[in-house]
């Protein structure tokens, strides 16, 4: 009953989420609105709940350092960090009863020079050990490894379970020498307690591996290679599906490399992205978004004409796909309706900024994301709420 009274204070608050734009949209299919950063040039949404809560990232005034970030009633809240410089929610989260997830760096340095998977996502490399966290109602706490330095969390359903990465103590000779990664690293669950930890099989004979989002049935996805450099390419060599114990390879495109599950609905509907055939040597980026469903496998979604990549970032009950379509004049936000693939800018006429990547969508329709100012030359967190919503 406790969780249940939360959720509904929660809807009252989130109700208020999408006051006081910065820039709106004219009548269209969407409503679009930008919400505010925690002073810095640049912020993006990465998750909506079913409440319209978004939660992301926003760079702090001096852009040097970045933190996890949720929009809250009208506000910008800062989740702060693990005593390092920055943190970041930076998957669809998902749980609808306000808990978030992340990575975050702690005030300690890598005793092993490794700039881990958030180096990657980060303004500057500092060194510092990454952890996954989970915040609820105002604390953060790191969420354990495998007795290794470090770790990463991406996603939350609505029955405890917590899902990321993790190192382990094993110096794993797959790893890339120079990559500065020098542990292996496994798909972990933690939950129903945040202390709790296990790690997930890969296939095969891979030795390193992340999960990446899970549904309220206990499917997860997530990715199955070797240790690479710990941030996609190799260590993705297979997308996967685990239930129970069992893992389950989703297949590819064709490529060996980049296989990626960014999001699962209810239903165990999977999309991602994953290389596909004419990127010359494997491990270059050369993904198209994708879909797989256990009945049809993994379907290339394609791109908007004229451009080269593309990625599905979340997936909401109704099947309807949000991510971004990239060419030479960089990236726009999408999304794919039965098969269909639109630009989002097309569905807000008259929104002043450039809709870059749609990142998560609820199953109310809307959907967050990170736009561009170009006469500010900043970055913001979008709001899209339907005409119909």
């Amino acid at each position: 009953m406790h969780r249940i009274t939360s959720v509904l204070v929660a809807a009252a608050c989130f109700a208020g989420l999408i006051a006081q734009p910065s820039a709106m949209a004219s009548p269209g299919q969407y409503q679009i609105r930008n919400l505010g950063t925690l002073g810095g040039a640049s912020s993006g949404g990465s998750s909506i709940n079913n409440f319209g809560f978004v939660s992301g990232v926003s760079n702090l005034p001096d852009n040097q350092s970045e933190h996890a970030t949720a929009w809250l009633g009208g506000a910008t809240l800062d989740l702060g960090t693990l005593g390092g410089a920055n943190s970041a929610i930076l998957w669809p989260v998902k749980n609808n009863f306000g808990e978030l997830v992340g990575v975050a760096e702690t005030a300690q340095v890598d005793p092993l020079g490794e700039n881990w998977s958030c180096s990657a996502f980060f303004p500057t490399v500092t060194g510092h050990v990454c952890q996954g966290f989970v915040w609820r109602w105002g604390h953060m706490q790191a969420l354990p490894t495998l007795g290794g330095n470090n770790g990463f969390a991406t996603g939350a359903n609505d029955v405890g379970l917590i899902v990321g990465w993790a190192e382990n103590t094993v110096h794993d000779p797959t790893c890339t020498p120079g990559s500065t990664q020098v542990l292996q690293f496994k798909p972990v669950v933690w939950g129903p307690d945040p202390n709790d930890v296990r790690a997930l099989p890969l296939v095969g004979t891979d030795t390193s591996g992340a999960a990446t989002a899970i549904n309220d049935r206990g499917q997860i996805v997530g990715i199955s290679g070797i240790c690479d450099q710990a941030v996609g390419r190799f260590s993705a060599i297979h997308a996967v599906l685990w239930h129970g114990n069992t893992v389950t390879d989703l297949g590819s495109l064709g490529v060996p490399a980049w296989n990626t599950p960014m999001a699962i609905n209810q239903r165990g509907v999977v999309v991602g992205f994953a290389n596909a055939p004419g990127g010359g040597d494997p491990g270059n980026f050369n993904v198209h978004a994708f879909i797989w469903t256990q009945s049809t496998g993994m379907r290339d979604l394609g791109t908007l004409p004229g451009d080269t990549t593309s990625q599905a970032l979340g997936i909401n009950d109704e099947d309807i796909v949000v991510g971004e379509s990239c060419g030479a004049n960089g990236c726009r936000a999408v999304l794919w309706q039965n098969g269909n693939i639109v630009a989002m800018q097309s569905l807000a006429p008259g929104f002043p900024d450039q809709l870059v990547s749609a990142n998560d969508i609820d199953d109310a329709g809307q959907i967050t994301g990170q736009s561009f100012d170009a006469v500010a030359n900043e970055n913001y967190t979008f709001i899209a709420t339907p005409n119909t919503h």
